[in-house]
């Protein structure tokens, strides 16, 4: 499943510039991918894998554009533990909500409007973003 989630992401991100390109916008793409795209957590090597896909192909993005000077800029959010069903769903357990006060999906909005809110000279290029008493 994340490998398709991450072919996916890679599908949108091209009909999404491509849409951008034809209407001549200077747009921007956020990608949303995790903390474990930047560790790798016990027992999450895949999905940890399909976000540190996600980070490459970021990366990518962003040089493609920077080598056509397109005005699109690239952004990816990479957030810690969110109150979900995430964590229900992935290993059956949630419990990581009741050790600790863990990101609302709000949270992660308002990163994701803070770096879009920038000039258009900046662009912001990864966000981690993570509960305060969040350990890893």
């Amino acid at each position: 499943m994340a490998a398709f989630e991450a072919y996916a992401g890679r599908i949108a991100t091209r009909e999404a510039v491509r849409d951008m390109d034809r209407r001549g916008v200077a747009g921007h793409v956020v990608h949303v991918a995790s903390m474990a795209a930047h560790r790798v957590p016990p027992g999450s090597g895949v999905y940890a894998a399909s976000k540190f896909a996600v980070r490459a192909l970021t990366e990518a993005l962003r040089q493609e554009l920077r080598a056509r000077q397109s005005p699109i800029r690239v952004t990816q959010v990479s957030p810690g533990y969110v109150e979900t069903e995430f964590a229900q769903v992935f290993s059956g357990d949630d419990s990581v909500y009741r050790r600790l006060k863990a990101l609302e999906p709000g949270d992660v909005a308002r990163a994701v409007l803070w770096a879009v809110s920038q000039p258009a000279h900046v662009e912001v290029h990864d966000v981690l973003v993570r509960p305060t008493a969040q350990g890893n």
